[in-house]
């Protein structure tokens, strides 16, 4: 069992999923996010499923465009979709995706995390 407040009040990095489980072939990940240092990215092959816990997550996706994700909000892109999401004030986040799914994408950025950093 994991309580996802314990994890929350554990993560003292923003942009930095870290995985809290796994369920076939994807990781359930919670990240906190605050700011706007997340680059612009996609995931060729592998959608993306955002779920906001607490707070007010902005969105930006090449599809659907911009708009602000609230509590209890879920948005899933779809695999090669460009996006980015950023946050005024700290939010804290869920995703669902693959093993294989990249961070950041093909992009490289000073906020960029391996698998084997999201494991730790």
């Amino acid at each position: 069992m994991v309580n996802i407040n314990d994890v929350f009040d554990n993560i003292n990095e923003y942009f930095s999923p870290k995985v809290v489980g796994e369920v076939n072939d994807v990781y359930i990940k919670v990240a906190k996010i605050k700011g706007d240092k997340i680059p612009w990215h996609n995931h060729k092959n592998e959608d993306e499923m955002f779920y906001v816990i607490e707070g007010e997550l902005l969105f930006e996706d090449a599809i659907d465009g911009n708009f602000t994700m609230r509590k209890g909000d879920m948005h899933i892109v779809k695999r090669g979709v460009d996006h980015r999401v950023s946050a005024m004030q700290e939010c804290k986040i869920m995703l669902v995706e693959n093993k294989k799914t990249a961070h950041t994408g093909d992009v490289t950025s000073d906020i960029t995390k391996s698998i084997d950093q999201q494991l730790k």
